[in-house]
């Protein structure tokens, strides 16, 4: 019996069985299940505490993965502590990730595996983050439609503060006992969330909060909002509401719309009592409520903007000058990959010019592939000729000489070692 099919048969028990939390899932828990489990894991992912790359782990892959097995079952498996690293998050504040250790990543992927489609049957579709055949780009065509249809509304943007770091592991623990109560798997996840920090070479654990890093925490993380948020807002909010309303949600990011300013102000009020009752506080200084009615419909004429996955939505003309929402980049992460070209750039500019030319197309394509979506090509051709400018820049500090390398020839040379030209990725119509 194949991994799918077994995923199969814990989707279909968790839809006839829907009021009841499962007692036994941990079976699935066998070699291959572990081996799809590892074949899924990120090969080129940063080692944790242990120092074993994937590769090392795999030259012995059964006898670590029996091993593995029994010791998750037994109760023996000790989860090490995640290697924590910074990255930069908006080019003011760094963002804490986590490394778990490769055997950890492992078992992690495998009690995935099985929550994946045991909640599948009870996740809404307002929500699209780490879901299977769901994507950021879904998303953001939900809101595209939904708001083109509406003609505008109202856009209650929200930041949650911190959620990763202050999810608490009591009410977690209270929400899962409503689906799950298998012994195994509830005792693994507890220790994950027990695990601890490892940074500089000192050990912490943190009261609350997920691990990061590993892919039980945006599992955990969906399971935990599905509750405070989705559910809420869907089945509670939804009915008394004077006029239409819609949440899209991608991880901890979230906006809602409402046709009706009353409504949205009211539930703007409520939601940090509602997310308070979890342990969870609204960014104040974060979270606005902006008017995004279609300049038809607004009697300022000048609709304000938001920003979501990355990108500003606001209203503009088309050719056939009828008002339409379009997306743009938006600023912050335009500096932030132009500071990452940068670096990259300074930091290899004695490279190979192939070499170069290879890494740079691929960080291109990289960025096309997220941000290529229809109305954004202004933007990337901005990005493209940017980059074209810092590559040459740094190359031509490579050279000794007063001369350097002036544009002329850097644009024969760039006839050689083209970079990737902007292009549409993402078609909405």
């Amino acid at each position: 019996m194949t991994v799918t099919t077994k995923q199969a048969q814990i989707a279909y028990w968790a839809r006839t069985h829907p009021t009841e939390a499962c007692v036994s899932f941990n079976h699935y828990l066998d070699e291959e299940w572990l081996k799809e489990a590892f074949r899924l894991t990120r090969r080129d992912g940063a080692v944790g505490v242990d120092g074993m790359t994937k590769e090392e782990y795999g030259q012995n892959l059964a006898v670590n993965l029996r091993d593995l097995i029994d010791r998750a079952r037994s109760g023996r498996y000790k989860a090490p502590p995640v290697k924590r690293g910074y990255v930069p998050k908006d080019g003011k504040e760094l963002r804490p990730i986590g490394m778990p250790a490769v055997e950890d990543k492992v078992l992690q992927r495998g009690v995935t595996m099985i929550l994946e489609p045991l909640y599948e049957t009870f996740f809404l579709d307002c929500s699209y983050s780490f879901r299977p055949k769901r994507s950021a780009h879904d998303a953001l065509e939900m809101i595209w439609k939904t708001i083109s249809r509406m003609g505008g509304c109202w856009i209650l943007d929200v930041d949650i503060r911190k959620f990763f770091d202050t999810l608490v592991h009591q009410h977690l623990r209270a929400i899962l006992d409503q689906r799950i109560r298998d012994g195994v798997i509830r005792r693994l996840i507890d220790k994950w969330l027990k695990a601890g920090v490892w940074e500089d070479g000192l050990v912490s654990y943190p009261e609350q909060g997920t691990p990061q890093g590993g892919c039980i925490s945006p599992m955990l993380s969906n399971i935990y909002l599905h509750t405070v948020l989705d559910e809420w807002f869907e089945h509670t909010i939804k009915p008394l509401l004077k006029g239409e309303a819609f949440l899209v949600r991608f991880a901890d990011d979230f906006v809602m719309g409402f046709a009706d300013e009353a409504d949205a102000k009211r539930v703007m009020a409520t939601l940090p009592k509602r997310f308070g009752k979890f342990g969870l506080a609204i960014h104040p200084d974060k979270t606005h409520l902006v008017d995004f009615r279609a300049p038809y419909r607004n009697p300022s004429g000048r609709p304000e903007t938001f920003q979501f996955l990355g990108f500003t939505h606001y209203w503009g003309q088309s050719r056939r000058g009828t008002w339409v929402l379009k997306r743009k980049t938006a600023k912050q992460r335009v500096a932030r990959t132009l500071k990452r070209f940068e670096e990259w750039c300074r930091k290899n500019r004695h490279m190979p010019m192939l070499f170069q030319q290879k890494k740079l197309n691929q960080k291109l394509r990289g960025h096309y592939a997220y941000f290529g979506i229809t109305g954004n090509f202004r933007a990337l051709w901005q990005i493209y000729q940017r980059i074209s400018r810092i590559w040459h820049k740094w190359l031509a500090r490579r050279t000794r000489g007063k001369r350097g390398m002036s544009w002329e020839r850097f644009e024969s040379l760039a006839e050689i070692f083209p970079l990737a030209s902007p292009r549409i990725v993402h078609s909405y119509t």
